[in-house]
């Protein structure tokens, strides 16, 4: 492990751990060459990032959200996007300036009690986003192959092989593959997209926010499911580790050079998963919004839809395929947080293919039964579930990172500036107070 030179005095021990250690420092910076050379080394874990921001947990709230409203809500999709490239930032800075992954912090930073809570919690959320991938990914074979849902459950528990295989290859590998399945993803829209034939004018007026949205409390109501499900609080935990992959020099040049390329990388990357979200949305207002068809909410209504209203066999093949390519790519980045935030909390180094084992098992259990039990309609219940559980841990997540790379002892010169200081804190509050009154408007219904 390169040694730090950068100051840590407002840390209580100093990290002798590295974050994924087996792969920390082990992608090659080039010092001399060109910018656009930096650029590309840098490039991989913002996209590893950005496939959270496009997972199947998102596709319900964008799917319902243009069926009923149009274009309206493709403003929120753009300031939860905007919120994301913040918080991501800062995510990525601490894993630079302080060499510790932001489970490590909190470790170094809180009593062992408050850290085990907040391991418990972020174990809770990565379990229920499991959840998402597996009906995503169940889904998708249902609609693809015909598979039973039941069947498609189990199915999806083979993938620990795939994990495995990436891992022992090496990060780039994965970072390849994760590249691959956005890609397709990208193209299942744009496929979609030219297909359903949006009005222009509408989706420009749609990124202004409308005074509407807050009026009408159903339209509020899907607008703070949408930023629930947007940004994942997991991604912070990751971004934080997985940034500390590349080799760059460990000075303050070093650490000043990589936060400035790392965060190109991630907002590009989050700007794609940008476009893929509101493609969506787009896609369910122009087909389903403008046929009279509001009631839509589900994936499986949508794609029961998408076939005879635009009157090709493809559109609902790219559909399942996209949803397939979210699933799957979606489950890369969960086992690698899943492996971040054991080991920062508790110092446990469980081998790859137990921590990915555990994780499956405790979300196909709920999974399973609610399949044989309910069949789709109780798949997609627990997909709205699981984007709770994702909401009520986000405030977990959010808080100790703000409050870190806000603090002068522990990030020197790289600490916030007044300006981003006080912007972080906005979101924070902003998404605390919404994903508050989301749980209480949730369990009032229930």
């Amino acid at each position: 492990m390169p040694k730090n030179r950068y100051p840590i005095k407002g840390w209580k021990k100093e990290n002798k751990y590295p974050s994924l250690s087996e792969v920390f420092s082990s992608v090659s910076v080039p010092q001399k060459k060109g910018k656009w050379k930096k650029l590309l080394a840098f490039t991989g874990p913002g996209l590893l990032i950005a496939v959270g921001y496009m997972d199947p947990g998102n596709w319900a709230t964008d799917i319902a959200g243009g069926a009923q409203f149009g274009y309206m809500l493709l403003s929120v999709i753009f300031i939860s996007n905007i919120f994301a490239i913040i918080l991501q930032h800062l995510a990525l800075k601490l894993g630079i300036v302080c060499e510790r992954d932001l489970a490590q912090a909190c470790r170094d930073n809180y009593p062992p009690f408050i850290s085990f809570i907040l391991w418990i919690l972020c174990e809770i959320a990565i379990a229920a986003c499991d959840l998402a991938e597996i009906i995503g990914s169940v889904l998708a074979l249902k609609l693809l192959f015909g598979i039973p849902i039941t069947w498609g459950v189990l199915i999806t528990a083979i993938d620990v092989l795939l994990i495995l295989l990436f891992q022992y290859k090496g990060f780039r590998y994965i970072e390849s593959v994760v590249a691959a399945l956005i890609f397709t993803i990208l193209v299942c829209f744009s496929f979609e997209i030219i297909s359903s034939k949006p009005e222009i004018i509408p989706i420009l007026k749609g990124i202004i926010p409308n005074p509407e949205i807050i009026k009408n409390s159903h339209s509020f109501y899907i607008s703070i499911g949408i930023l629930g499900a947007t940004v994942m609080p997991h991604n912070l935990y990751l971004h934080s580790s997985i940034i500390q992959t590349r080799n760059y020099p460990r000075t303050i040049e070093g650490k000043k050079m990589a936060i400035k390329y790392a965060t190109i990388d991630s907002t590009l990357s989050l700007s794609l998963a940008f476009f893929i979200n509101a493609a969506i949305l787009i896609i369910s207002s122009a087909t389903f919004h403008r046929y009279g068809h509001t009631e839509v909410a589900d994936i499986m209504d949508a794609h029961k839809l998408l076939t005879p209203i635009l009157g090709s066999s493809l559109s609902g093949i790219f559909f399942a395929l996209a949803l397939l390519a979210s699933g799957q790519n979606s489950t890369l980045t969960g086992t690698l947080a899943g492996q971040i935030v054991m080991e920062g909390f508790l110092h446990i180094r469980l081998k790859p293919w137990i921590r990915r084992l555990i994780t499956r098992l405790i979300a196909i259990v709920p999974a399973m039964i609610a399949s044989i039990i309910y069949g789709e309609k109780g798949t997609a219940e627990l997909l709205i579930i699981s984007q709770i559980i994702l909401s009520i841990q986000l405030s977990f997540a959010i808080i100790p990172l703000v409050n870190f790379t806000g603090d002068s002892d522990k990030m020197g010169s790289f600490v916030n500036g007044p300006v981003l200081k006080i912007l972080a804190w906005f979101i924070t509050i902003i998404i605390v107070i919404l994903n508050l009154f989301l749980l209480y408007n949730t369990l009032s219904i229930n």
